[in-house]
């Protein structure tokens, strides 16, 4: 479990150092990124992060964009807050659809599905909803009504909340109920004791 809360420059390799490791570092969190994604629906897919991936790819933005030390205070700005800070969890949901004209057309259809995504835990008994937060003051739907195809989100999560979404006697949900797209997915036992990491 990683108790890092941020990338700090001092955590940063040469890219000459890097590029010695990249392939196994790669390969070696294929396995952890499995357990963080999270497919709802069709073509929402939440990318659950945290320091490790997010250390990884300012690490692939520096290599592939070749920045240099002055490129690093942009990535850190851009990447730490992606970082969970405790009681949180924190996605990227990709609406992933690889026909141009119909992405188009469907993101037409989705204007403010950012305020319509949640966790839900049940049982035994009762159940409640955590609703996703957008991480950001940028405004990803157009006037016209159009969403974009990228999203942050934070679930910022109680006490309690984090008790019983730990507790393997409990289902956890991730959904959408926005009109136009209205999906939820289970979150594996395997994904939920992943998350459950990023409590601290």
């Amino acid at each position: 479990m990683s108790r890092h809360r941020c990338i700090e420059r001092g955590d940063i390799m040469s890219m000459a150092d890097y590029s010695l490791v990249r392939k196994e570092r790669r390969s070696a969190l294929i396995p952890a990124k499995k357990l963080r994604r999270v497919e709802v629906g069709p073509f929402a897919t939440f990318y659950f992060e945290n320091y490790e991936t997010m250390w990884l790819q300012v690490h692939e933005m520096l290599f592939i964009e070749k920045g240099g030390d002055a490129q690093i205070d942009d990535e850190l700005s851009v990447y730490n807050p992606l970082i969970p800070q405790g009681r949180e969890l924190i996605a990227t949901m990709m609406l992933e659809i690889d026909d141009p004209a119909r992405r188009d057309k469907v993101l037409k259809r989705l204007g403010g599905i950012e305020k319509h995504v949640f966790f839900e835990i049940q049982g035994p008994g009762e159940s409640w909803r955590i609703q996703g937060e957008p991480t950001d003051d940028t405004e990803r739907t157009t006037p016209e009504g159009k969403t974009s195809s990228v999203h942050f989100f934070h679930f910022r999560f109680s006490d309690n909340d984090v008790a019983a979404f730990s507790d393997a006697r409990r289902t956890v949900i991730l959904g959408v109920d926005h009109p136009n797209y209205g999906h939820m997915a289970v979150v594996s036992p395997g994904s939920k004791a992943a998350l459950a990491q990023d409590f601290g």
